[in-house]
């Protein structure tokens, strides 16, 4: 059922937008449903530009699993640029649903993939363009229940004023679980006639009260102490959980259904290719890494639904390369078996394959022998940081013998380049940390020369260092400003081979994420404020304006640095503590005690060699 009054006023502003097709509709594939014939009505919404929403895989598996259902229609919608954002209020048009030009306010649940934490403007602007109350305290029964999940969601409080209900962990048996129990109670209400903000309530604190891993942060009110650290957090009702634990796929995971119509966009995105999860889950706890807590267990596809799952993307969408996603792919148990199979079904058909993720092992030195004869172009790897006792302190055991003989492989099997990257303003970073950065890329560069004649164009990827939410090292302060200048500055320096280029991720942003990921409800105002102002897109060079941040946030009366610098106590209680995952906290603080004892040897090992040279900004300490 299209809504033809919301598309025609559309199509009469699309001219004056640019790349007008991503706000049409119509895609290959897309699932346009007639809602007079459906039960509940759910639209999927990516923060952030359609161009990258198109580009994640999740977003395409929760889509496909909602539509396979007859009972449900599932639609999309993406944060409109800056420019259709603007056509979109002058005209007082609302945000829709790309597949029937339905307005977010009439869908029964509207739910928001978190992918990053700068995107948080971008969920109040698709809320507000919606037609939907910003505030949940302001909703009705019939209003959408807005809900939010994905790694963004891991510290949900900085939303707590503006979604309804937080789903930690696995979407796919989570999301259908609330469709259904949120319809059931929704056509009571709308039987009994109770459309109020007070039945609303109701309905949801039944519904949190029926699982373990649905957090509505309404039901829940922080105390503080005079130092402004957490006292309690209490629950204003005793029928929803205490504690959140994470969903977890409890089926095997090749009985979970791969995408295998993707929609195909109009237009090019960056990942413009077919994506397979082969793995979820990491067998490895680097002490950085939020993904490999978030994600356990770890859980495989076998190798003959991996690529008949390829098989049939390829045959639907005619995509010309296939990507196989993991957090570690070369770590598949079945690895060269599914390389071997991928190459012998597609090399004939000219298709490509890509591995992203391989690990820093002895097996990387075989990898190019194994994708002999695909395309490619460049080797991307992450060794983090480039020190043997820096790795042990990350709990990252790779070898610099492996990282270099796999790309002196790679190099004679013909790729081109090499990105690797690193992580700096890790707790005990010093200069020869650093150093290391610069010394490993040119060595790889070098044999680039050793291998082929000529130097190979080598990319350090240098990204700052923020401390997430259930990791060992979330009681550690980020490092300031200061010495991330003076770090991407430090690098630059000691470079010499012009082949090495060093890229380092933007400060500000990485400033910002630090607050949004470290942060109690205290910084929602703050949020609010910058969105008011005019934030937008805040992980877009060209959008973001760090100075309206910052002045927003002190005209708030908001310390930044009490979240997001400060070096917490491990007996401090912390924003997340009552969102559990996998392994708990017991676990995290056991990590952090071991990481605290590696770092003192760290330090005394650099002491007994003389120092650790170079000129750090003062007060900034790893």
């Amino acid at each position: 059922m299209l809504n033809t009054a919301v598309r025609e006023a559309v199509m009469r502003v699309l001219p004056r937008v640019k790349t007008p097709a991503q706000y049409t509709g119509g895609e290959l594939h897309s699932v346009p449903k007639d809602h007079r014939h459906v039960r509940g009505k759910v639209c999927l919404c990516f923060p952030d530009a359609y161009t990258l929403g198109m580009s994640h895989h999740g977003f395409q598996v929760l889509y496909t699993i909602m539509n396979n259902d007859p009972q449900w229609a599932c639609e999309r919608a993406f944060a409109p640029w800056l420019d259709f954002e603007g056509e979109l209020r002058r005209s007082r048009l609302p945000l829709y649903g790309l597949e029937t030009f339905t307005p977010l306010s009439e869908f029964d649940i509207i739910g928001f993939s978190l992918q990053y934490e700068v995107c948080y403007t971008n969920l109040l602007t698709m809320i507000d363009l919606g037609g939907v109350p910003l505030f949940s305290n302001e909703r009705m029964v019939t209003d959408p229940l807005v809900i939010a999940g994905g790694p963004g969601a891991q510290n949900p409080e900085l939303l707590a004023p503006f979604v309804d209900l937080f789903v930690i962990g696995d979407g796919e048996e989570s999301l259908p679980w609330v469709m259904e129990k949120w319809m059931a109670l929704k056509e009571v209400a709308i039987r009994e006639g109770d459309l109020t903000h007070k039945r609303r309530m109701e309905m949801l604190a039944e519904l949190v009260g029926s699982t373990k891993w649905a957090y509505a942060p309404a039901f829940y009110v922080f105390d503080y102490h005079a130092d402004g650290t957490i006292a309690t957090v209490n629950r204003t009702r005793s029928d929803v959980p205490a504690q959140i634990e994470s969903c977890t796929i409890t089926q095997d995971l090749d009985s979970i259904p791969l995408p295998t119509k993707p929609v195909v966009s109009f237009v090019q995105t960056p990942h413009d290719r077919i994506a397979i999860e082969i793995m979820r889950g990491c067998p490895w706890q680097c002490r950085f890494c939020q993904s490999t807590v978030i994600k356990r267990p770890l859980r495989v596809r076998s190798v003959e639904t991996i690529v008949q799952a390829a098989l049939d993307s390829y045959r639907n969408t005619g995509m010309n390369e296939i990507s196989l996603l993991s957090l570690s792919s070369s770590d598949y148990p079945h690895f060269e078996e599914l390389v071997r199979r991928m190459h012998e079904v597609f090399g004939p058909l000219g298709v490509n394959v890509s591995l992203p993720s391989l690990r820093v092992n002895h097996q990387l030195r075989s990898v190019p022998q194994l994708m002999q004869g695909w395309r490619r172009a460049g080797l991307t790897l992450a060794p983090e940081v480039a020190r043997d006792d820096m790795r042990t302190q990350i709990r990252k055991p790779i070898k610099n013998d492996d990282l270099v003989e796999g790309c002196r492989e790679a190099f004679k099997a013909g790729m081109s380049h090499v990105k690797l990257y690193f992580l700096c303003g890790l707790p005990g970073e010093r200069s020869v940390d650093l150093d290391g950065i610069v010394e490993l890329a040119e060595a790889i560069s070098e044999v680039g020369k050793q291998a082929t004649g000529r130097y190979k164009e080598v990319t350090a990827s240098v990204s700052n260092f923020i401390p997430k939410p259930h990791t060992p090292y979330q009681w550690n302060g980020m490092q300031s400003r200061e010495y991330f200048r003076w770090a991407g500055d430090y690098l630059h320096r000691q470079k010499r081979n012009k082949w090495v280029k060093i890229k380092q991720h933007d400060v500000e942003t990485s400033l910002l994420e630090g607050i949004l990921t470290r942060g109690d409800r205290r910084v929602a105002p703050g949020l609010h404020e910058a969105w008011r102002r005019g934030a937008r897109f805040d992980g877009w060079k060209e959008c973001f304006r760090p100075e309206l941040w910052w002045k927003s946030f002190a005209d708030m009366g908001i310390d930044v640095d009490f979240y997001r610098s400060r070096q917490r106590p491990i007996g401090e209680k912390l924003p997340w503590d009552h969102v559990n995952v996998k392994k708990g906290r017991a676990y995290l603080e056991k990590e952090q005690e071991r990481s605290v004892i590696q770092l003192r040897v760290m330090a005394e090992a650099v002491s007994g060699e003389g120092g650790e040279g170079g000129q750090r900004p003062t007060g900034c300490g790893g």
